[in-house]
């Protein structure tokens, strides 16, 4: 039950954006009741925190998965940067860690940061790069593109593609390629 209603969120999350993301809304797409949503996750913040806890694991592994075919290929950074920029916008983890920074439950953050922590120490340098930096300058870009990217790119008369060009060239360079 709990797994079936962590993905209704992620799905609204997706959907309609992090402010319809409630435990009446999660309730109604799984045709449970509120009181069986809460249950579960004790309150609106548990189902937040679970959420991210969700997301992290799926996007670390993800990433992570990237990040050494990349290595062993030595394929361009445009690859790390797309999949990162894509899971932040598209499976609306920039809105959702916003929204948890914006509304103060900066605890609900814990679990993507040492999530992206834990990654950072799996990996390690490469090639004397300093993957921490890189994995810094990835995630915050990710995050204000995820955000702002479209009407930001749209104002300046730039195409929708240019911040993960810029990105790429900057990983690329901070890599010492």
């Amino acid at each position: 039950m709990r797994k079936v209603a962590l993905e209704a969120a992620c799905g609204i999350l997706t959907d309609e954006g992090p402010q319809a993301v409630t435990l009446t809304a999660v309730a109604k797409r799984i045709s449970r009741t509120h009181a069986n949503v809460l249950h579960h996750f004790g309150s609106a913040e548990g189902l937040r925190r679970a959420m991210a806890e969700t997301m992290a694991v799926r996007v670390v592994g993800t990433i992570a998965s990237e990040v050494r075919r990349m290595r062993e290929t030595e394929d361009d950074a445009r690859a790390v940067v797309d999949l990162v920029f894509d899971i932040f916008e598209r499976e609306g983890l920039s809105a959702l860690m916003s929204w948890m920074t914006l509304s103060g439950d900066h605890a609900a953050l814990a679990p993507i940061m040492e999530s992206l922590h834990d990654l950072v120490e799996q990996l390690g340098d490469h090639r004397g790069a300093s993957v921490r930096r890189i994995t810094q300058a990835l995630v915050m870009g990710a995050l204000a593109d995820g955000l702002l990217g479209a009407p930001i790119a749209s104002a300046l008369d730039l195409p929708r593609e240019a911040m993960r060009e810029t990105m790429a060239t900057q990983i690329k360079h901070m890599r010492g390629w």
